[in-house]
């Protein structure tokens, strides 16, 4: 409990001077010490660094280097900003010309940090096997949020996360921190607008919602600020409540996707420049970078993966969360007319397969999924479909849907002949499962050409990039680290340039 007359910014001196039911993390007395710390791929040699703070910092800075005892290099910027109803403001800096794939070890200037570390990208077209792991619709745990059933006699020190996190997703990916080398989310952070479901907070939603980011990002500290975390948005980012056409009741700050943007706008990055000899890749490369609209959209490429990320939410025909959507929510548009997908055209057509054999596409909604059509988002099928086809991605990851699914390659809603042995239409998963207070989705009623359904216990996928020509999804049961579905796509990457 924390007292809102003292604590919150700008706010009407009768609503402030009440005691708040929202269930604030305590301030700390060195108000720069940084919290909710959070990395990102930036570029094709740097690392974006986010972290907030309880008082603006007019330069935020970081002190890194290859040795933990001999922090030589460092980067500032002047990037710290924040938003009505925060108690905080969000601070980037981003560390330039790193060596790829080397242990790089950082901290955050403050009287009141530690030396952290993590392990720099990788090239692009480098073929060094590794994994991604995969969490999305994942929600704050403990008072405001959901719990389970718990082993609380035992914690995970590497890296060091709250014991009531053990069992959780959060608490697997600490165990796990060795087997993958970033975090794909596309979309469903924390679950603040969610914040009613606790009659604690019925009285006191502005600060509720706000408590709840605060402790979220907090708890994913260990994780997102060890690995590059790379986020694009859902619905529960756009405003203070998921009730349909209720936004304008929502306070300045709590609406139109402003956290969302606020955390990670200056961290993720926009698309990198082409690495292929091809002229009219590279010229597809730089529009496409002119067209990225992070966090919205945007693209990164990593080894020998090209992964591209976009916004199931709004800046489309018919976009659930945007003007006179279906969800009701009234958010963006972000960019102009078209603009996501000439993004997504420009950044597909730039992949040279020879340079990145995979291409990997991250939204948050899904057209394909069991359970009904109401867990299916046909204009999002409509928008982005064809693009994914037309320029031969090789896996569809997303959320939304609170279980975990895999599907045979498929377009329009027909499988592909040719299974997993060398499709031309993507592989599409689901993985939705890592756990919040809305609880899990039943399966319900499934698809012909669904291959796998788990909706019993929380999860998480993880995606393995054996070699150029085979690439492995696990789905992980978060509680055991059991692995529940396993699948290996064989693609042969015979083409430059994949146009069907």
């Amino acid at each position: 409990m924390d007292n809102v007359c003292t604590r919150i910014k700008g706010l009407p001196v009768l609503a402030a001077c009440v005691m708040a039911a929202a269930s604030y993390p305590s301030i700390p007395a060195d108000l720069t010490t940084p919290t909710q710390q959070r990395l990102a791929i930036n570029g094709a040699n740097a690392v974006s660094v986010g972290w907030n703070t309880y008082e603006q910092l007019s330069q935020p800075c970081v002190q890194y280097g290859t040795s933990s005892d001999s922090l030589t290099l460092e980067a500032c910027s002047t990037s710290s900003e924040t938003y009505p109803t925060s108690r905080t403001y969000s601070n980037a800096v981003t560390l330039p010309g790193l060596t790829p794939a080397t242990t790089y070890y950082y901290k955050i200037v403050s009287t009141n940090s530690s030396v952290e570390h993590f392990v720099s990208p990788r090239t692009a077209g480098d073929k060094t096997p590794f994994a991604m792991s995969i969490v999305i619709d994942l929600g704050v745990y403990g008072a405001d949020g959901y719990t389970i059933e718990m082993d609380q006699t035992k914690r995970d020190t590497i890296p060091s996360i709250m014991p009531s996190l053990n069992h959780t997703t959060i608490g697997r990916l600490a165990t796990n921190i060795n087997d993958y080398e970033l975090v794909i989310h596309p979309g469903d952070f924390a679950y603040a607008d969610d914040w009613f479901e606790k009659p604690k907070n019925l009285l006191d939603g502005r600060n509720a919602y706000e408590a709840i980011l605060e402790q979220f990002y907090q708890q994913l500290a260990p994780i997102a600020g060890r690995k590059a975390y790379m986020a694009s948005p859902g619905n529960h980012e756009a405003d203070c409540e998921e009730i349909d056409y209720t936004t304008f009741l929502c306070p300045e700050g709590q609406k139109n996707f402003t956290d969302f943007m606020n955390r990670f706008g200056r961290t993720m990055p926009t698309a990198f420049a082409s690495t292929s000899s091809n002229n009219i890749a590279k010229v597809s490369a730089n529009n496409a970078k002119m067209l990225a609209n992070p966090p919205f959209w945007y693209s990164f490429e990593y080894g020998m993966v090209h992964v591209i990320m976009f916004d199931t939410e709004t800046d489309f025909a018919n976009a659930p969360d945007g003007p006179g959507g279906s969800a009701g929510l009234d958010g963006g548009p972000f960019g102009a007319p078209n603009q996501q997908l000439q993004f997504i055209e420009a950044d597909l057509a730039s992949v040279d397969r020879t340079v990145t054999p995979w291409v990997i596409a991250g939204g948050h909604r899904p057209w394909y999924s069991t359970g009904g059509s109401s867990n299916e988002c046909s204009p999002c099928q409509a928008a982005f479909e064809p693009l994914l086809y037309k320029y031969g991605v090789d896996l569809a990851i997303f959320g939304h849907v609170h279980n975990s699914q895999r599907f045979q390659p498929a377009n329009n809603s027909v499988a592909d002949p040719n299974g997993l042995n060398d499709p031309k239409a993507p592989m599409y998963i689901v993985a939705g499962g890592a756990g919040n207070i809305e609880g899990l989705s039943s399966v319900g009623s499934n698809v012909s050409f669904n291959a796998f359904a788990y909706a019993d216990d929380f999860s998480y996928a993880t995606v393995s990039f054996k070699d150029a020509n085979n690439l492995q999804v696990d789905f992980i049961r978060s509680s055991t680290g059991e692995i529940l579905d396993s699948s290996v796509l064989y693609k042969s990457h015979t083409e430059q340039f994949v146009v069907q």
